[in-house]
């Protein structure tokens, strides 16, 4: 189909330190902030499903106080959490969806929530 849209190009937000902000997602969950030049590359993601749902301002699966939320694909979420509460960063939720898979909840240094979703594997229930 000519003319469609085939994904999601970037996240972009306001931070009160943006510099500390990227450096935190750099550090603790690999995402590479990049400028797009050959020095600085930017993100290559892998392929997978993705959602895409705008809520109203009574409704959404994150905080009344925040207007967005992030949710990061993530591969091995037990070693991924393991490594972030040894930072000190300590999940504020856990949940595992039958036939979606398990998500934990964090916020970056920001307070902004991050949700962190294993997609359900062969293994998974």
């Amino acid at each position: 189909m000519a003319g469609r849209v085939t994904g999601i190009g970037g996240v972009f937000f306001r931070a009160r330190d943006p510099e500390a902000l990227a450096r935190w997602y750099q550090t603790h969950l690999g995402i590479p902030i990049g400028t797009e030049t050959a020095e600085d590359p930017e993100w290559q993601t892998e392929a997978g499903p993705m959602v895409f749902a705008p809520f109203d301002g009574t409704d959404g699966p994150y905080p009344k106080n925040r207007d967005f939320l992030i949710t990061l694909r993530v591969e091995g979420l037990d070693a991924l959490i393991a490594r972030l509460e040894a930072a000190g960063i300590l999940p504020s939720r856990h949940e595992t969806q039958n036939g979606v898979g398990r998500f934990v909840w964090i916020h970056d240094p920001e307070g902004n929530p991050i949700e962190l979703w294993e997609p359900k594997g062969p293994a998974q229930s």
